[in-house]
């Protein structure tokens, strides 16, 4: 069975100037902060039994979260990414398979269905993690999405939480407060407990995984219920 995981992506000469540009500054900022990770174990040892999983968080924050991840393809992990089918989407796609990571394009506004298949394939044939932002791609904000608990649910490898707090960082006013950490900050990326999805959950028991999840990624997160309501 054929699913949507993408051939190599083709950038215009402009796309690759911003190419060239982006990921580079993402190193430069990384190696510029006091970088802390909490519970490292937790991946450590899905890492060690080559057990793919769910990388989850919050879509401001991928920036660091997505750049600890890459740095873990030195362990042997194969990583993949949801990547939007949109022209919009070919700089990142381009970036990570440019790091030999798998780019899935889809999107889990449009194509919803058929990106959870894709989703599920991957792990399923190829032992691939697959990260997802449970609130993206469109929001709203901190609202996590049934999608992260489904696949995990029909794939049975587990969803790992993860978050980053910043010292200092360049808030967006796009729909998810996006967050760039300013060079020089202290950055801690927070990494909670895998959580399994049992395999019999119904409509009403996804919902309530979701809420819970949510909860535990604005824990690692450190937002404040003030901020849930703003």
């Amino acid at each position: 069975m054929a699913y949507n995981k993408s051939m190599k992506t083709e950038l215009s000469l402009k796309q690759h100037f911003i190419k060239a540009l982006v990921y580079p500054l993402i190193v430069f900022i990384w190696k510029s902060c006091r970088v802390e990770v909490v519970g490292e174990e937790y991946v450590n040892k899905l890492t060690t039994n080559n057990t793919a999983f769910i990388p989850c968080y919050w879509h401001q924050q991928h920036i660091f979260c997505a750049h600890y991840l890459l740095q873990l393809k030195r362990t042997g992990l194969k990583l993949g990414f949801l990547i939007s089918p949109s022209k919009d989407g070919d700089i990142p796609a381009a970036i990570l398979e440019s790091k030999g990571v798998t780019a899935i394009r889809g999107s889990s506004n449009r194509t919803g269905a058929q990106a959870l298949r894709d989703l599920f394939m991957v792990i399923k044939k190829e032992n691939v993690t697959t990260v997802t932002t449970p609130d993206g791609p469109t929001g709203p904000i901190y609202h996590f999405k049934t999608g992260a608990v489904m696949l995990s649910q029909l794939a049975q490898v587990p969803i790992l939480p993860m978050a980053y707090r910043v010292s200092s960082a360049w808030q967006f006013s796009s729909w998810d407060r996006f967050l760039l950490p300013k060079p020089f900050s202290k950055v801690t990326v927070h990494i909670g407990e895998p959580e399994q999805m049992p395999k019999s959950l119904d409509t009403e028991e996804q919902q309530d995984q979701a809420v819970r999840l949510g909860g535990i990624l604005n824990r690692l997160s450190g937002i404040e219920k003030s901020e849930l309501n703003t």
